[in-house]
């Protein structure tokens, strides 16, 4: 199952210190950077390239840049159970664009996600509700 190797390949870079826009494992990344890297590790190149982007994703134009870059490569999930290894992407407040994203962990009674983010490293932590009530799409990889 597709999921289970995303899962495995992303707790390979728990501890990967945040970096804006880095994507290596061990050295630096962000949010999209952690999602690259598991995507070159499984497919051993990256969709299309990533162009410059700021930590607020083009928030004050409202345009939609990683909502609708992760609708052109993954696959829609909304209609299955959550699994391990689902995209998820989130709004951190209402009306603005999604401007985080990270991969489900655990699916059961105490669901998690795998994410980096400013100040932190990647890590793993709870999908509590105020996280559940941010996430505007789950996809799954091809």
């Amino acid at each position: 199952m597709r999921g289970r190797e995303v899962l495995a390949e992303a707790r390979g870079w728990i501890g990967t210190p945040y970096l804006h826009q880095g994507s290596t494992k061990g050295a630096g990344a962000d949010c999209l950077g952690l999602v690259r890297g598991v995507w070159r590790a499984l497919y051993r190149t990256e969709p299309e390239p990533v162009p410059t982007y700021t930590a607020d994703w083009s928030e004050h134009e409202g345009a939609e840049r990683l909502l609708e870059a992760a609708l052109r490569h993954f696959l829609p999930a909304d209609h299955r159970a959550a699994e391990p290894g689902d995209l998820i992407l989130f709004r951190m407040r209402d009306g603005a664009v999604a401007k985080h994203l990270g991969l489900m962990a655990e699916v059961d009674a105490r669901p998690s996600f795998i994410h980096a983010f400013s100040g932190h490293f990647v890590t793993e932590s709870p999908l509590s509700a105020p996280w559940s009530r941010r996430i505007v799409a789950r996809l799954a990889f091809p």
